[in-house]
């Protein structure tokens, strides 16, 4: 007589990579959140620096008024 042997394994092995595509997930959905939740990139700000500076005479030099 045949022996019925079932070789079919149960859901339970899948509990580990369930639980990685799971984490997958949410650090997908938190990265979501910065980027569209708050516009995408800063704002560009219009920043004016004026580096004009008043002329300085240097001293001068001893021993050459002659």
């Amino acid at each position: 007589m045949a022996d019925n042997i079932n070789n079919t394994t149960g859901g339970g092995n899948n509990t580990g990579l369930a639980f990685i595509v799971g984490a997958v997930v949410v650090v997908l959905a938190v990265i979501a959140y910065f980027v569209f939740a708050r516009g995408g990139a800063p704002e560009t700000k219009k920043v004016d620096v004026d580096v004009n500076l008043p002329e300085v005479s240097a001293p001068a030099v001893p021993g050459t008024g002659g």
